[in-house]
């Protein structure tokens, strides 16, 4: 694991202490799982992105290509 110095102003960290302290946690389990989750957002990003893509191909080619005029949809 590696060490790492940040500069904060003194009462964000107290705040931060306080509510850490209120969670059970740490300031430094805080950031470190913050850090976790933020290097790997894009591909998570990226990934859900895919999916939705994926997804709405699918919905395409199970709709057919029927086009709906808008007495269709209006249709009672």
């Amino acid at each position: 694991m590696a060490n790492l110095t940040v500069v904060i102003e003194s009462d964000t960290l107290k705040r931060a202490r306080i509510r850490a302290l209120e969670e059970g946690t740490s300031v430094n389990a805080v950031v470190r799982d913050y850090l976790a989750d933020y290097a790997t957002m894009k591909a998570k990003k990226d990934e859900a992105i895919n999916d939705l893509l994926r997804l709405s191909q699918s919905a395409k080619t199970r709709r057919g290509n029927r086009r709906w005029t808008r007495e269709d949809l209006h249709q009672r």
